[in-house]
């Protein structure tokens, strides 16, 4: 419960966060990206809302956080958690998705088969697409390591995901966070964010059932 509160009021822990800790936001931004990007068993944590919350916050309060220079470190978080990501997926492989935390298993084989239908349908563009949906996001990487994709593309789909999604959500939050009806109504955002995100996987599950159905 208290991580969806946080999910959904992040802008509000964000605005508590750089008034108690100063500079050192940049760097609790930099981890929580890295982290929902990098460690394959975190893709619960905020991406798409921590950067809109993000660019909202640097248009409200520029003085203390930094536009150009919150994208810049977020980008660099997000190359390098895939990056990481795809180490421990070409080193690791299965091994990961088969272990369990207290009889738990925080990878599920059906978020993998997920994106591993995400690979057979959008190929190597699957690394810049994914930044856009939860869980994928985190696992994408993951998976381009176990399946040993050419590091030098996976590199090049990586920058430039990692560029558009940073950039462009916190861009948004930027320009779009403060007016008054989207600022009064973060948490309906929020959600409007999440639902957009999932769409693609939604609109996946739906056409294969109904191809499945129509054979």
């Amino acid at each position: 419960m208290e991580l969806i509160d946080f999910i959904l009021h992040i802008d509000q822990y964000l605005e508590v966060f750089l008034q108690d800790y100063g500079v050192w936001v940049y760097a609790i931004l930099f981890l929580i990206i890295f982290v929902e990007t990098g460690v394959v068993v975190m893709p619960f944590l905020p991406g798409d809302s921590l950067l809109f919350a993000t660019g909202m916050l640097a248009a409200q309060f520029h003085e203390s956080l930094n536009i150009w220079l919150v994208m810049i470190l977020l980008f660099i978080a997000a190359v390098a958690g895939d990056s990481l990501n795809y180490s421990i997926g070409k080193q690791t492989g299965m091994r990961i998705v088969r272990f369990k935390i207290f009889n738990i298993q925080p990878v599920k084989i059906e978020h993998i088969d997920k994106t591993h239908q995400f690979y057979e349908k959008y190929g190597s563009k699957t690394i810049v697409i994914a930044r856009f949906v939860p869980i994928v996001r985190t696992l994408a990487p993951f998976v381009a390591g176990i399946g040993r994709m050419n590091y030098s593309t996976f590199l090049t789909y990586n920058f430039l995901g990692g560029f558009i999604w940073v950039f462009g959500i916190t861009i948004c939050g930027y320009f779009l966070g403060n007016i008054p009806i989207i600022k009064n109504n973060f948490s309906k955002v929020v959600l409007i964010i999440i639902l957009l995100s999932v769409l693609p996987i939604v609109y996946s599950v739906v056409k294969e059932k109904m191809t499945k159905k129509a054979v």
